[in-house]
């Protein structure tokens, strides 16, 4: 999928992004990096002006994982969401205690919804 609008400025932003390595992306990545999943994910992906936490093209999803900095950015993920949604991208979202607790019952709640959409 490309994108007109594309932002290129936010290629150096996503690369250090990955470089972090969050705790709960890198537990969530294990779980779908290499098609262990079944399907191709990025991670920091640049998506128009947006990085989203992870992007899988084949399923035309992003998984976002929220953490505390998305407690007063309401506003900010609803128009991101907004969107995604109008290029025809399904979001779903866990929290970052989720993920970090209980990444096996995150994975299936990923397979139930994906399946659904296929």
């Amino acid at each position: 999928m490309t994108f007109a609008n594309y932002y290129h400025k936010l290629k150096p932003r996503a690369r250090e992004l990955r470089r972090q390595g969050i705790l709960v992306e890198t537990l969530f990545w294990k779980q779908v990096r290499a098609k262990k999943f079944g399907y191709h994910f990025y991670r920091q992906k640049p998506l128009g002006n947006y990085i989203v936490d992870f992007y899988c093209p084949a399923l035309k999803l992003v998984v976002e994982i929220d953490g505390s900095s998305h407690y007063d950015r309401k506003q900010y993920d609803k128009l991101r969401e907004e969107f995604l949604q109008s290029i025809g991208l399904r979001v779903i979202r866990f929290s970052d205690v989720e993920v970090k607790d209980n990444i096996h019952s995150v994975i299936k709640t990923l397979k139930e919804k994906t399946l659904k959409q296929i």
